[in-house]
């Protein structure tokens, strides 16, 4: 397979009542952390309200993330595009792609929480229709045009970007997918990459992926795009530690406040997670195909199932959560680079087969080159004394 990108997909969630500026200062270390660790992304949500999901400008957090990492990738999250003008949303994101020196994505989506929108006086359906509408401004806007329109919301004249972007001719975009196909079918008709943000949380989800890429293959030929399979995002749930039992142990942290949030608080039903009690949650991310809560082995089975399921995609998100302290949720993250990317990256032998084929080689033939070794050491031993012999 082509190597698996890994990375993690920041809403933020925190429970409500926490000190704020502590818990974004954690989502700032965790980024941190991942760009030690080889991650490649990070993606960073937009919210506005429901006191969890605390990051109201991704593009903000992005400049702060960026100055303390070097070479993770950042994106938005999503950007919610219909609570914007989308001459600022491409503005924007221009300048944070000369910031960074190319590490940044946008990411577009309706916005997820309906208590948002209804701040700004928009349904549910309204960004939906929006969204539409506004993403292929954007897409102009940063194809070099200039744009003279008239939305719902706003109105541009002769409206044109003022830089270009760094990269070129373009830095990645994705749009967002729960199970309906109104992502994928706009990510196929700008030629863009596709966030499967409900891969794992529902059946349905987990169901629609590999049709999912089929609308976004049947609408890019539609209007004349190419599109790859290495710009398709997944996005799941993990926890895991040394052992199953530790990782069940590490959860009972925060997992409960985290179901709470979705099943109370969070008008998203796309989200629906069931379980009141401790191990009823466990069970159910764990039977239902949501996610891994358990080992490396289990972590592995997961992004297998995935990719078999979809036919193969790009990256690997993780939904960044508080279901463990931070120094387990860290420590997580470390266990998932050292022994699960190695066995879906470095081509068609991956880098974990590769060592192991080679410790096996060694093995196989050690009993005879250690006997050859010690032969080596007999032979030089004996030459040396026979040169001693001759120079008396």
């Amino acid at each position: 397979m082509d190597r698996l990108r890994f990375g993690t997909f920041l809403a933020p969630f925190h429970p409500a009542g926490e000190n704020p500026t502590l818990a974004l200062q954690r989502d700032l270390e965790l980024v941190e952390h991942l760009d030690a660790c080889g991650y490649d992304e990070a993606w960073i949500g937009e919210h506005h309200s429901a006191g969890t999901e605390l990051i109201a400008s991704p593009e903000i957090f992005i400049a702060a993330a960026a100055e303390r990492t070097r070479r993770i990738k950042l994106g938005t999250g999503v950007t919610s595009i219909a609570y914007h003008n989308p001459l600022w949303v491409a503005e924007r994101m221009v300048l944070l792609d000369h910031l960074t020196r190319g590490r940044t994505m946008l990411g577009c989506g309706p916005g997820s929480l309906p208590s948002d929108s209804m701040m700004l006086g928009l349904t549910p359906t309204d960004t939906r229709e929006l969204m539409e509408v506004d993403l292929d401004i954007i897409m102009r806007l940063l194809r070099g045009e200039t744009v003279t329109e008239q939305t719902r919301t706003h109105s541009l004249v002769d409206a044109r970007l003022h830089l270009r972007p760094y990269t070129e001719p373009c830095f990645d975009i994705a749009v967002a997918a729960v199970a309906s196909p109104t992502g994928p079918r706009l990510a196929g008709r700008h030629g863009a990459g596709l966030l499967s943000i409900g891969a794992t949380m529902t059946q349905d989800g987990f169901d629609a992926l590999a049709h999912h890429w089929g609308v976004v293959e049947e609408r890019a030929a539609h209007y004349g795009h190419t599109v790859s399979r290495r710009d398709w995002r997944l996005v799941g749930l993990m926890h895991v530690a040394e052992t199953r039992e530790q990782a069940y142990r590490d959860v009972e942290y925060g997992i409960e406040t985290w179901f709470d949030y979705f099943q109370k608080t969070a008008a998203f039903p796309q989200m629906a997670v069931e379980g009141n009690r401790l191990r009823e949650m466990i069970d159910f991310i764990n039977e239902a195909g949501v996610g891994a809560i358990g080992t490396v082995e289990d972590a592995r089975a997961q992004v297998q199932r995935l990719w078999d399921q979809s036919g193969g995609f790009g990256c690997m998100l993780l939904l960044a959560h508080e279901w463990a302290d931070p120094a387990a949720t860290k420590r997580s993250y470390e266990l998932i680079a050292q022994h699960v990317m190695p066995h879906f990256q470095g081509g068609a032998v991956s880098h974990a087969d590769q060592t192991l084929a080679a410790k096996q080689r060694a093995r196989s033939t050690r009993e005879d080159y250690a006997a050859a070794q010690l032969q080596a050491v007999a032979t030089m031993t004996e030459r040396y004394e026979k040169e001693k012999t001759e120079q008396s």
